[in-house]
């Protein structure tokens, strides 16, 4: 950071960090022993977009290269827009392997064309034995994780996510700071028309 941003009281946006975004591959396991929660197949990585050719190339770039991994994978993936302005690339695959390797793919390439700052959050959809939604979010900024248990009219499960930190953060790096673990209301997973781009 300058002197100037230090004066006018700037701040450089925060680098995305990626490397610890494999953790939830494993850490399934023990959230399948421990609370009876599958993974779904559903993902999806939400970036802020940028109003530049430069980011339109970067997408169009996306969208190539997931049209090939989705190919070798069978993970079927759509780019969409939320009703915040922000956008997702929503992923479906069946094996959970494939589909956090796609969201490193995707995010490794904003991050190639100098948007990994655009980057905000890796959510990955899951469902107990009770039925129960709930979702792991990856924070970018932060290089950790979090959990998210909705419940109906924008409420959530506090003692459940409280729960589900509690065993997890020995698997997988979790959000300390409460105050972080961030809402992600109306996350667009329930499109009919997901399909590859």
């Amino acid at each position: 950071m300058s002197l100037f941003d230090i004066l006018l009281g700037r701040q450089r946006p925060v680098k995305s960090k990626m490397e610890k975004l494999f953790a939830i591959a494993t850490a399934r396991v023990t959230l399948e022993v421990k609370f009876n929660a599958k993974p779904t197949g559903k993902g999806g990585i939400c970036f802020r977009p940028v109003t530049t050719s430069y980011f339109d190339e970067a997408e169009a770039e996306l969208n190539d290269l997931l049209s090939i991994a989705t190919r070798e994978t069978g993970t079927r993936a759509q780019s969409v827009k939320d009703t915040y302005g922000y956008r997702w690339v929503l992923l479906i695959d069946d094996d959970f392997e494939d589909l956090v390797a796609t969201f490193h793919m995707v995010s490794q390439t904003l991050q190639e064309h100098g948007f990994g700052e655009q980057l905000l959050a890796a959510v990955f959809q899951f469902v107990d034995d009770h039925q129960q939604q709930l979702y792991w979010i990856y924070n970018y900024k932060r290089g950790n994780f979090y959990p998210f248990v909705p419940l109906p009219n924008k409420a959530r499960d506090n003692a459940y996510e409280l729960r589900l930190r509690a065993v997890m953060e020995k698997e997988m790096p979790v959000e300390a700071e409460l105050e972080r673990w961030y809402p992600l209301w109306d996350i667009p997973f329930n499109q009919e028309s997901t399909r590859s781009p």
